[in-house]
């Protein structure tokens, strides 16, 4: 389950308030659960009604005793904007892990006001490669609600099998937990299930 000689799973998850982290994170920790593994998680989410940072850790495994992801442990890291995709891969992807993220841009202030270049994509691909670690991009133009992002991003872990032991259908049974009617419908047809 774990890389280098650990002996759990860690993902840290991170976008801006409002993005959807607080539910992606549900339902990766219910797929794990679905899927019979230990999971522990925790959320922090600071000014998120503000469009602030949120972040979520989730560790799988029993030998995670602690919730909290170390800085530069993370096998997989999930992020749903630009540039906390950079800041993440900077600060807790391990080298040899995995990023997936999506390629929406929310600027942070410094960016508005001038002060600071946008992040490119370019940039994050970069960041990773000097990690050795792996990039997922996740772009999609077909989406009827852009909410759904953080959904298309758990389609694309569960295609590449990124968290090990869970797959698609634990994902989809997750997804049935947390939603209903037509966001469930939306949900699970981007997992490529006819509503």
């Amino acid at each position: 389950m774990a890389s280098k000689g650990k002996s759990s799973f860690d993902i840290y998850m991170i976008g801006v308030g409002g993005q959807g982290i607080g539910l992606l994170a549900e339902a990766m920790a219910r797929a794990a659960d679905h899927a019979g593994l230990v999971v522990k998680g925790c959320d922090t989410h600071g000014l998120a009604q503000r469009g602030g940072i949120v972040t979520s850790h989730l560790r799988l495994g029993a030998a995670a005793h602690s919730p909290l992801v170390s800085p530069l442990g993370a096998d997989l890291v999930v992020a749903l904007e630009r540039n906390e995709a950079l800041r993440a891969a900077r600060t807790y992807l391990q080298d040899g892990g995995v990023l997936v993220w999506y390629d929406a841009t929310l600027q942070p202030l410094e960016v508005r006001l001038g002060e600071a270049p946008a992040v490119t994509r370019e940039e994050v691909e970069d960041e990773c490669r000097s990690a050795g670690a792996s990039c997922h991009v996740v772009s999609r133009d077909d989406l009827e609600d852009p909410r759904e992002q953080n959904v298309a991003v758990m389609e694309r872990i569960a295609a590449l099998g990124l968290m090990p032991g869970v797959g698609s259908e634990h994902f989809k049974a997750a997804l049935g937990d947390l939603m209903e009617g037509k966001s469930l419908a939306q949900s699970l047809a981007l997992f490529g299930e006819a509503p």
